[in-house]
């Protein structure tokens, strides 16, 4: 791990309470909070870079909504290869931004970063857009209206990736919610951080039954597919009809 990226280390501190936050100590520790908190995340990320070379058209426009240090950017970038692409990356924590843009360089000309919230970022003509764990911190009732107005700026033919932690069925609910804990234990993190991380979440990530994703989809006139799980964190992968 490079010095830019710390271990995640935040919730030993007693004096770290409140609400969770988007700041500068979470991003300087986000790469491996990530990798050590989401079942196959590194495998989801991969995802992405296939599909970005997958999809048709000479040119590629992407969005990365809540694109935090760029992981997914990155991903889009490598996936289109030769290819023009363009991605415009989106996030409304000026830690996170400004981070993103140290570690991008002058010399990348692909990427538009914009330190903003999504639900104001006008989309238009894209191929690709993702939502990696980012609808869950939007207002409950804002996410329909914004996944409208994606839809309307997709392109016929285009994807939308939305991935969420979702909340298991209730049959389920207790053995997802055990093999989260074990998951994140065997990876280093104690149950007194565990326990602190959880309730700094409450009322910050606001999960939802995978079915609220899939019918919210269909309703903006998405096809979705889910296209990857581990355990309740989701990924569908939506097309717009050509």
């Amino acid at each position: 791990m490079s010095a830019d990226h710390d271990r995640d280390s935040l919730f030993r501190d007693p004096e770290r309470t409140g609400p969770f936050a988007f700041d500068e100590q979470v991003a300087r520790v986000l790469p491996d909070m990530l990798e050590r908190s989401i079942p196959g995340y590194a495998a989801l990320r991969d995802l992405i870079a296939v599909l970005s070379s997958h999809l048709p058209g000479q040119r590629l426009r992407a969005y990365d909504l809540g694109c935090s240090l760029g992981a997914v950017t990155t991903a889009i970038l490598a996936g289109a290869g030769a290819r023009p692409v363009e991605v415009v990356a989106v996030d409304s924590s000026p830690a996170m931004i400004e981070r993103f843009r140290a570690q991008l360089g002058a010399d990348e000309t692909r990427v538009e970063l914009r330190c903003e919230d999504v639900l104001v970022t006008p989309i238009s003509s894209a191929n690709l857009l993702v939502l990696n764990f980012t609808l869950q911190f939007v207002p409950a009732e804002e996410r329909s209206g914004l996944l409208a107005r994606l839809a309307a700026g997709l392109l016929p033919g285009g994807a939308l990736v939305l991935s969420e932690k979702t909340r298991p069925e209730p049959a389920d609910e207790a053995l997802f919610d055990a093999l989260h804990d074990e998951f994140r234990r065997q990876r280093g993190y104690s149950d007194l951080e565990i326990a602190r991380k959880r309730k700094a979440l409450e009322r910050v990530l606001v999960p939802e039954r995978a079915c609220a994703h899939v019918e919210r989809l269909q309703q903006v006139g998405l096809a979705p597919v889910e296209w990857f799980r581990g355990l309740g964190f989701v990924s569908w992968l939506a097309f717009k009809p050509s």
